[in-house]
């Protein structure tokens, strides 16, 4: 019997019969339509927001040298430093030597960190030579990846390789990184990438080596004794001028791309041969709002950082103040004497770093004046290149700075706050 013929079959007024009759027409059909709606709208949402698909989209590209014109009209400079290596990715213009752990002069007593594994046989047959382990010391957070010295096409470079220990999630950070640095570009005074091993195992970046490697190494050993003639280590004010420029210049370049560093500190400069200066560390940039202070790292945080606030450009004008006390001292902790942990109020207070012994009016202004309570009183980063320039063409380049001592590394890491950092409380 028909829906029609039903529903003749009701009396004239009977609302409810002819419910009955139509109930499948007018419930049961548009149901299954809603429902079918919800169904395609998920499925939209999981396809446009899967985190997976949002990996693979900042997963770092395969470059291929047939993409030299498109990068060539990004980066100026991508043929200059773009290296095609056998079997090796040429992005060319990267800041390669970030978010690492930093290859000092000391290791850390509080630290198991991972031995590094030997270098692969077939690097030795191939495009690397002269392959050799680069230990790991003074690691803040100890991960799956490993440093190697090697020589390629008679240049030194450093090798930063991600172990078969690595994890998925480890794996997907070494890319995602290498497509952040990618981002960034080239800098003269910015560390650069060789090369990136994508295609094969074990992942591998290529870098530039800096002979001296990291800044507060090298300002430690200026306060050894070297024989008559070697002056590598005879720094001046007016090499720290000169130095903090190059830093500063690298630093004005990174906020302009928009990256604000947060890891500015004598740790993270790398020094080359000819003394110099290229900022690195980016780590703390490509993780930002990932991960909490490490309390090893708070004495060259600004006040608002040491609050809980974001980073700002000021917050890396404060840090460089910092690092030219590092400079101006060949490597003392900044704050000695005080805590870590009660630094923040410290500086609420209205204290400042001292003027050290060694440092004339000129530099402690400068110092001085990073370092000021207030964001807006800090100096631009632009106005802080013009005064260091200026101080390159005043400052004394004659009087060597001198320690009184060799650095104690124990009383180092302590006045430092990376003691801190594993002392607990019973509760």
């Amino acid at each position: 019997m028909s829906s029609n013929s039903s529903a003749d079959a009701c009396e004239p007024g009977e609302t409810l019969c002819v419910i009955r009759v139509h109930e499948q027409e007018v419930f049961i059909i548009p149901s299954l339509l809603f429902i079918s709606f919800l169904a395609i709208l998920l499925a939209i949402l999981l396809l446009r927001f899967c985190p997976e698909r949002r990996r693979a989209r900042t997963t770092a590209p395969r470059w291929v040298q047939n993409q030299n014109l498109q990068n060539q009209d990004q980066n100026p400079g991508y043929q200059r430093s773009a290296h095609r290596l056998h079997g090796v990715d040429a992005p060319g213009e990267f800041n390669i030597l970030e978010h690492e752990v930093v290859p000092m002069t000391i290791k850390h007593p509080s630290r198991n960190l991972r031995p590094t594994p030997p270098p692969p046989a077939e690097w030795q047959r191939g495009a690397f030579s002269q392959v050799s382990a680069l230990t790991r010391t003074l690691a803040i957070e100890p991960d799956a990846q490993a440093l190697y010295r090697a020589q390629l096409d008679g240049q030194g470079v450093v090798l930063r390789v991600l172990t078969e220990a690595a994890s998925s999630a480890e794996r997907r950070d070494f890319l995602g990184f290498t497509s952040f640095l990618w981002a960034l570009g080239s800098h003269p005074f910015l560390p650069a990438l060789l090369g990136v091993v994508s295609m094969t195992t074990p992942l591998t970046m290529v870098v530039e080596e800096l002979e001296q490697r990291d800044l507060l190494g090298f300002l430690w050993r200026c306060r050894q004794h070297h024989p008559a003639g070697q002056a590598l280590c005879e720094l001046t004010e007016k090499r720290i001028f000169l130095m903090a420029e190059q830093v500063a210049s690298a630093l004005e370049y990174l906020h302009g791309r928009g990256c604000i560093h947060g890891n500015v500190a004598a740790r993270s400069v790398l020094i080359g041969g000819d003394l110099t200066a290229k900022l690195w560390g980016l780590g703390p940039a490509y993780r930002r709002g990932r991960r909490p202070l490490s309390p090893e790292t708070r004495k060259w945080h600004a006040p608002e950082v040491l609050a809980g606030r974001a980073v700002n450009h000021s917050s890396d004008v404060w840090s460089l103040g910092v690092l030219l006390y590092e400079m101006v001292t060949l490597g003392e902790p900044p704050f000695p004497q005080v805590q870590a942990s009660a630094l923040l109020q410290h500086l609420q207070r209205g204290r400042s770093l001292k003027r050290p012994h060694t440092c004339s009016n000129a530099l402690y202004s400068i110092i001085r004046s990073c370092g000021q309570w207030s964001v807006g009183q800090r100096p631009p980063v632009a106005q802080l290149i013009r005064r260091l320039r200026s101080g390159v063409k005043t400052a004394d380049g004659r009087t060597v700075l001198r320690a009184p001592e060799p650095m104690d590394i124990e009383k180092y890491l302590r006045e430092a706050g990376y003691g801190e950092a594993y002392n607990y409380a019973v509760l």
